[in-house]
């Protein structure tokens, strides 16, 4: 009689056993039902397993048991799917380490500028300032050719070009090197001139300082021992979208020259002005101009007597063409 009333239980077991691995394999699938499921089930089997305590059998310990590798198993596939998803995805770590200057590094573009004005002296003497600038390349790597031409009244014209390679090194800064030629027109006297030609290497940066001051600041180094330096900057002040105050400062350093017809050492020239402009485009853009000028003068050579300092405010109107 006892073995008979073991019988029911037993088949109750194993259909119990039945569900639980029927409920496991569903769970690998969802892994939310198999929480639920296992929840209810391990409620269902605490009441059968206090009501079946006397004739508990080594097949229902086991049932518990055969859960833990299931969830060891699923914890292992979550912590290698997110290891999956680690190598699959850096999309993180790559936005974070990001380089905006390959962005549109591969777009070729030029840009040239001529500006063309002129100015007055104090005395009424007039001078033409010309200057062209073109740039042409990528964001990363251009060439820059730059020219400007003093045409003093009554005097021949004095110019120089810069032809310069630029290498972007930070988002607001491009290291550039390059030449420079000059030509130096100089009057011994009524009778005589002289034309001095003189080459020279160059480094320097270009870009934007603190404040969004525009900025060239560049070393020179030539024959007869010659070593300067040129700072020019800028910033654009808007008092509405087309009319624009400009204010600038040029300035000129020697810091050693034994040529024929040398400047004198330290601060040889220096320009600040006030720019006003109205630009009736992006491409065509005239104003006026008001600055002070100060010129150090020439050193006394062999070739040359020296002469005094110079300075005094010059005043005039131009007219910039950019394309």
């Amino acid at each position: 009689m006892r073995s008979i009333n073991v019988f029911p239980q037993t088949v109750l077991v194993g259909s119990l056993l039945l569900l639980s691995q029927l409920s496991l394999a569903q769970a690998q699938q969802d892994p939310t039902v198999y929480q639920q499921q296992s929840e209810s089930q391990g409620q269902q089997a605490e009441m059968d397993h206090s009501s079946m305590q006397p004739m508990a059998s080594p097949s229902m310990t086991s049932a518990p048991d055969s859960v833990k590798p299931v969830q060891a198993s699923q914890s292992t596939d979550h912590s290698h799917h997110q290891q999956i998803q680690g190598k699959e995805e850096p999309s993180e770590n790559i936005h974070s380490g990001h380089d905006h200057r390959t962005e549109h590094g591969a777009q070729i573009y030029a840009i040239t500028t001529l500006d063309n004005k002129w100015l007055l002296n104090e005395e009424g003497k007039g001078t033409l300032k010309s200057e062209f600038e073109t740039r042409i390349g990528t964001d990363e790597n251009k060439l820059f050719i730059k020219a400007h031409l003093d045409k003093h009244e009554s005097h021949a014209a004095e110019y120089e070009v810069k032809t310069l390679y630029s290498r972007m090194i930070s988002d607001f800064w491009d290291a550039q090197i390059g030449t420079r030629y000059r030509v130096e027109k100089v009057e011994l006297d009524q009778h005589r001139k002289d034309t001095e030609e003189k080459w020279d290497a160059v480094i320097g940066l270009h870009g934007l300082a603190p404040y969004f001051f525009e900025t060239d600041a560049y070393l020179y180094a030539g024959a007869d021992q010659y070593s300067g330096f040129s700072l020019e900057t800028e910033r654009d002040l808007l008092l509405s979208q087309k009319l624009i105050l400009k204010p600038y400062l040029d300035l000129d350093l020697v810091f050693n020259d034994d040529s024929k017809y040398a400047k004198k050492t330290g601060l040889s020239n220096m320009v600040a002005g006030l720019e006003t402009r109205y630009e009736i485009s992006k491409k065509i853009m005239p104003y006026i101009d008001l600055a002070y000028e100060y010129s150090k003068g020439n050193d006394a050579t062999p070739w040359q007597t020296a002469s005094d300092s110079e300075k005094g405010w010059l005043y005039g109107a131009g007219i910039r063409f950019k394309f």
